[in-house]
């Protein structure tokens, strides 16, 4: 029954009879954490064959002749630009191999921007002012990057097909100080949101009142399907941008981070030639090259794309009974109640739900009095102030699938306390 149906006497009767089993929940010593969507140790179990690739006998040579134990490459061996190109579905040459991390990249590239510029622009320490464009909710380490520089973010609603388009477009074509948009365009994170074709080509005919503005586009979740038969397919936006005349306009980023092991993978930037040309440049200055031979065991280990989509599958196999416990529990115990409302993903690795507004809060701090870790409330916002005070990311993936069950519980009876109490006040 919808609690917004029921009596005051109904309601208080129904907190008194949670609050008791919040009190019994308290007192078994719960030590439970959904807050980052770290892979579980099932998933990492995945990938152990990637050290047996080398042996110390081993031929370290790329395919060019390079040895991989020694300097050179500054942008990669020619076959993890392959992978990592198969990858992000996009040409080599627009490829530049990095080290482990796709996020360290991104804030390099702020970074570059604030001190440097981009392509002969002014640097950005010498403007007075810098603003970010910010779908919401979003990813609280973007958000953490901007706000490092100091520089404005505003919020932008995103919407089911994306970020609302008709907003970003007004707002970049009327101010300059606006340098650039943060956006996952498959899976979301926390949505699980996959971009539409008709936002897609939008961004990329973008006409920005900034010459150095860019999207950042953190395909962070390229390849990390939940479903064999329901992949989300969106257009390659470095082609959609050369067709609309701006092929300078996008930074694309990904890694394998959670395609073999977090803090061991291989992640990449595809852009323009001409940016990659001016990025090279820079990292002249910043570093000799990076770690050619982790390079060459993820392309050795996995041998080419298909070997990629196999491995994601597998993870797939894993992460979709965990997604499954929660959104069971979601569904059997919150749809009737008509108190929140939750994506249900294909792919990533999150749910957001959003619960009423101003209880977001209390349901994260109730749940970690009971043992159990969210993610903070309004981390899914700028600054982390989320205006309503009403999403919650769920990060499924850690927890095993029983783990999670007891996890969608505490959730749920805080949901409703929560819930409850704020209706009662009203």
């Amino acid at each position: 029954m919808s609690y917004k149906e029921m009596s005051k006497e109904a309601l208080q009767k129904e907190l008194e009879q949670l609050k008791a089993e919040y009190s019994e929940i308290c007192e078994k010593d719960v030590q439970l954490d959904m807050s980052r969507g770290k892979p579980g140790a099932d998933q990492l179990d995945l990938s152990m064959g990637l050290f047996d690739v080398f042996q110390s006998t081993s031929d370290l040579k790329s395919e060019n002749g390079l040895d991989c134990r020694n300097y050179g490459l500054l942008d990669g061996l020619p076959e993890a630009k392959r992978m990592m190109a198969e990858i992000m579905d996009v040409k080599p040459e627009n490829v530049i191999i990095y080290g482990n991390s796709s996020l360290n990249i991104m804030y390099d590239t702020v970074a570059r921007s604030y001190a440097e510029g981009v392509m002969g622009s002014t640097p950005w320490c010498k403007l007075d002012q810098v603003k970010w464009l910010c779908p919401v909710p979003g990813y609280d380490r973007h958000f953490a990057v901007t706000e490092h520089f100091g520089i404005e973010m505003i919020n932008v609603p995103l919407l089911e097909d994306g970020p609302d388009m008709d907003m970003v477009e007004k707002l970049v074509s009327e101010d300059a100080s606006i340098k650039g948009i943060w956006c996952i365009p498959k899976y979301s994170n926390p949505t699980g949101t996959v971009y539409s074709e008709e936002v897609v080509n939008r961004m990329a005919a973008l006409k920005p009142a900034a010459e150095d503005f860019r999207i950042y586009w953190d395909n962070a979740y390229v390849v990390h399907h939940l479903y064999e038969d329901n992949q989300a397919q969106i257009p390659n936006i470095l082609e959609e941008c050369e067709k609309a005349g701006n092929p300078d306009m996008v930074y694309e980023f990904a890694s394998t981070s959670k395609v073999t092991f977090p803090g061991v993978g291989v992640a990449a930037m595809a852009t323009s030639e001409a940016n990659v040309k001016s990025i090279k440049a820079q990292m002249t200055v910043q570093t000799i090259g990076h770690d050619k031979i982790n390079q060459l065991r993820h392309y050795r280990y996995f041998k080419n794309f298909d070997g990629v989509k196999a491995h994601m599958m597998k993870h797939a196999a894993l992460l979709r009974p965990k997604f499954q416990a929660v959104l069971d529990k979601l569904e059997s115990d919150l749809r009737d109640a008509d108190i929140a409302t939750w994506t249900n993903p294909v792919g990533g690795y999150f749910i957001s739900l959003n619960v009423m507004d101003g209880c977001a809060k209390k349901v994260v701090q109730m749940c970690k009095d009971a043992g159990m870790v969210l993610t903070g409330a309004g981390a899914t916002f700028p600054y982390g102030k989320d205006p309503k005070d009403s999403n919650i990311r769920i990060a499924p993936s850690f927890p095993t699938p029983k783990e999670l069950e007891q996890a969608s519980e505490i959730l749920v009876v805080c949901v409703k306390i929560a819930t409850i109490e704020k209706m009662l006040e009203a």
